[in-house]
């Protein structure tokens, strides 16, 4: 069974940084690209950051471009996000996910496996 679980999540005041990881396991049949999501309540679901399974590919929502970014752990089952310089409106819960093949794509759909979340909150 496929198994997403992100760490890293917390509060922080804006300006701040954090980081959050991904681990994925039970998933060793293919190559995938792995994403980044996140939802704050009552939105819809927004695509952040995906990183293909080489890691040389990365695609980066504008609305967190220069100051978000993704990489792939030294073991490829691993995914981080680096958050920078945030802004309240950067709370939501934020979704790790792979998906079904190598190449980087920002499509929800194009994503089969999907972890809890993690909660981030920014302060003003």
């Amino acid at each position: 069974q496929v198994q997403l679980v992100e760490s890293g999540g917390g509060l922080v005041q804006a300006g701040g940084s954090l980081r959050l990881s991904c681990a994925v396991s039970g998933r060793t049949s293919i190559s995938y690209a792995m994403g980044w999501f996140r939802q704050d309540s009552g939105k819809e679901l927004e695509f952040v950051a995906s990183i293909s399974w080489s890691g040389d590919d990365t695609h980066v929502a504008d609305s967190v471009q220069g100051r978000f970014a993704i990489s792939r752990g030294n073991a490829k089952n691993t995914a981080n996000l680096l958050m920078t310089r945030l802004k309240p409106e950067d709370t939501a819960v934020y979704y790790c996910a792979a998906a079904r093949w190598a190449g980087v794509t920002s499509q929800r759909s194009d994503f089969d496996s999907w972890g809890q979340g993690t909660q981030v909150t920014v302060s003003s």
